[in-house]
């Protein structure tokens, strides 16, 4: 998942200067002084946010009204161009908090979320709801064709004028002040939920003590469960529903009530009647956001989120997730037959149920292909896959990563990476924070401290991007070793922070469409596993030897298996995202997993499979995602078509790298999606290569 460079049109993360005095006593208001401009995480305190906010807000507030008190005639230099500058040390101090509030995470930095963000959020009505503010902007907007304005000013100008209207500018006093309650209770709600999430994930723990209990787990497993409960101070052996304790868990345990026990604490995160139950939170968002949409005048949640994405409609979303459901559902039917009939053959007396879904799918790949993930995982060591990332990377663009010390970091644990062109000129710095802990939110995405831009005077700033994810730890002697899912989710991520180092961006400030900016990071994923690049990287960890052409060939065979699984629960996830943001009225009685239920059967959902991510646990619809999981699956049409055009040539084709990183990566939020896909392509995008690779008709 990608944390966008976007900030809204009025919205800037430069530097702004302060009293000496207030830069003397908060690193958050004084200038950096570090190398490369990265924030110095070190000296920043969690007592320093709250007054630099208020500065900050102060400052660009201040800023802002200059821009609307101006008496000249409004023009693109003196309004448009001026917001973008605007709100600059927010930017920063924003930047800071979000980094803390995801990879630092307490009780303390959680209480002051649930302060800041609502502030926040009124303060960034308070500016765009502000009449005269739109009234300027409207008056450049009507008289665009007369400032001789470039591709990307153009686009940015329409596109936030349309902003503007999306966001309530043109509402009647009344209806705005509805409108700012309702911003900031979602701010609130939607914050309230995935800190919920998070402390269901910290507090849950499995724990063994009974050594036979342990029978089917590979090693590394057992050894990082007793590393767990040894720094908890237990006895015995302890899994989390943290996915690199979890999923090794219920592929290969042999107790089959212990596995229930897990996966059941898994899919029902926030759903206990508790303190920290999601039901009603959740409820109170859907509402709200129909309240909202209906205010704006949508007819519901899911046409104002897809109006300025590539899909423009929830019909069009429901046309491609419901032609690839139909397509998929009569694969994973032949899945689960195919279960049921080893549980049968080995002589259970029980019916195939979520929780065996894992275990019985790691044993028939065992058995039809002689390939046990246990066996792959000793060649894809964390540090080799790094390399073979930045291998790739280098023989598509010739760019080189080279790591560096003395850079202040959000986490100990995080790597910062020099990027440099060939010719040995900064691009930017990369920084990876790879592992779980309790103080880091789940799953995994891209996120900067800086993006490209350049400032008033010409000056370029150049990108800080960071990966973050949540893969296998080592354990004693061994080192990390990971997964095919966990290498996938590597390259993955890579992809969009090639998207945010290449960007060719003017300002801090973008249109990305949300159902195209899984392109860049989906397409990565198609080189892991093609067998020139496995040699590349995939060597084992205690003999060094190259993955073998017979473990290779076994990957190849095996990797359309157990995918009706997998595309079912994106699917049925997407599909639940949709509908809950299709309603068109407010529900008071919205019981949200009755909805599931319900809606799960009505599409013929089989039981043994649930949805990706259940509703009182679906952090992506917190954080952007919200009618628009379905993205996943809609650059999946476009990942595929797009790396045909490398299949046609070479998958390290330069020429087609060139294209596709000065067509679309540099272009990014500066330019139409369709319009940037198509001068890569020379076409638009066809589902031919998806329905191939899924193996469908």
């Amino acid at each position: 998942m990608k944390k966008l460079f976007l900030i809204a049109l009025m919205s800037g993360m430069f530097f702004t200067s302060c009293t000496k005095q207030e830069s003397a006593n908060n690193p958050l208001l004084a200038e950096y002084n570090t190398p490369f401009d990265v924030p110095p995480f070190e000296k920043v305190k969690l007592e320093h946010f709250t007054p630099a906010f208020e500065e900050a807000m102060k400052q660009h507030k201040a800023e802002i009204e200059a821009i609307l008190t101006n008496p000249e005639e409004p023009t693109y230099e003196n309004t448009v161009e001026a917001s973008y500058y605007a709100g600059e040390l927010l930017g920063k101090v924003g930047a800071v908090f979000g980094t803390f509030n995801s990879v630092n995470i307490s009780d303390e930095i959680q209480v002051l979320a649930q302060e800041i963000y609502p502030k926040l959020s009124a303060h960034g009505d308070e500016i765009r709801l502000d009449p005269r503010y739109f009234e300027r902007i409207k008056v450049v907007y009507e008289n665009r064709d007369k400032y001789e304005l470039n591709e990307e000013q153009l686009f940015l100008l329409e596109n936030g004028y349309k902003s503007f209207i999306r966001s309530g500018a043109a509402l009647p006093e009344d209806k705005k002040e509805i409108l700012k309650q309702i911003n900031q209770q979602l701010s609130s709600l939607t914050l309230q939920f995935s800190q919920n999430v998070l402390a269901e994930v910290n507090n849950f723990k499995l724990i063994i003590t009974d050594e036979v209990a342990l029978s089917g787990l590979p090693e590394a497993s057992i050894q990082a469960a007793a590393e767990t409960a040894a720094k908890d101070s237990m006895e015995g052996w302890v899994f989390t529903i943290q996915k690199p304790s979890m999923i090794p868990f219920i592929q290969y345990a042999d107790n089959r009530e212990l596995r229930k026990t897990i996966y059941d604490a898994y899919v029902n995160q926030g759903n206990h009647d508790d303190e920290k139950d999601n039901k009603d939170i959740l409820a109170q968002i859907v509402n709200l956001r129909v309240k909202r949409a209906n205010l704006l005048g949508y007819e519901n949640h899911a046409a104002y989120r897809t109006e300025n994405r590539m899909a423009k409609n929830p019909e069009r979303v429901f046309d491609l997730l419901n032609q690839l459901w139909e397509g998929i559902l009569p694969k994973v039917k032949e899945e689960r037959a195919a279960l049921q009939a080893m549980i049968d053959k080995e002589g259970g007396d029980f019916k195939l149920e979520p929780h065996d879904w894992f275990y019985y799918t790691e044993k028939l790949r065992k058995e039809k292909y002689d390939l046990d993930e246990s066996e792959v995982r000793p060649y894809f060591e964390l540090e080799n896959v790094r390399k073979g990332i930045f291998t790739v990377a280098n023989k598509l663009y010739g760019i080189t990563f080279t790591e560096i010390d003395g850079i202040p970091v959000p986490h100990p644990e995080t790597t910062v990476y020099e990027v440099k062109e060939a010719d040995g000129s900064h691009i930017g710095l990369f920084f990876m924070d790879m592992h779980p802990r309790a103080s880091k939110r789940g799953g995994a995405w891209c996120s900067g401290f800086q993006g490209h831009s350049f400032t008033k005077d010409g000056k370029e700033i150049t990108p800080l991007v960071n990966n973050v994810c949540n893969l296998t730890r080592s354990s004693g002697d061994t080192p990390a070793l990971l997964s095919v899912d966990e290498v996938s989710t590597m390259f993955h991520e890579f992809g969009h922070a090639l998207d945010g180092l290449f960007s060719e961006t003017s300002y801090r400030a973008g249109n990305i469409a949300w159902d195209f900016v899984e392109l860049p990071a989906q397409i990565m994923e198609h080189w892991a596993f093609e067998p020139e690049v496995l040699k590349m990287y995939a060597a084992h960890y205690e003999t060094g030897e190259v993955i073998p052409d017979e473990l290779i060939e076994k990957l190849e065979k095996s990797a359309n298996f157990n995918q009706g699984f997998g595309l079912t629960e994106i699917l049925a996830a997407s599909l639940l995202d949709m509908k809950f943001h299709m309603m068109t009225e407010e529900d008071p009685n919205l019981n949200v997993m009755d909805f599931e239920k319900k809606y799960m059967d009505e599409i013929g959902l089989i039981p043994e499979i649930y949805s990706r991510y259940r509703p009182t646990y679906f952090r992506h619809i917190m954080g952007g995602y919200d009618a628009g999981y379905y993205s996943y699956t809609w650059a999946s049409v476009l990942d595929n078509d797009a790396f045909e055009a490398f299949k046609e040539t070479d998958i390290f084709d330069q020429v087609t790298a060139k294209s596709f990183r000065e067509n679309v990566l540099a272009m990014n939020g500066i330019k139409d999606a369709m319009e940037m896909y198509v001068a890569f392509r020379g076409r638009e995008p066809k589902i031919d290569a998806l329905l191939k690779s899924l193996g469908i008709e």
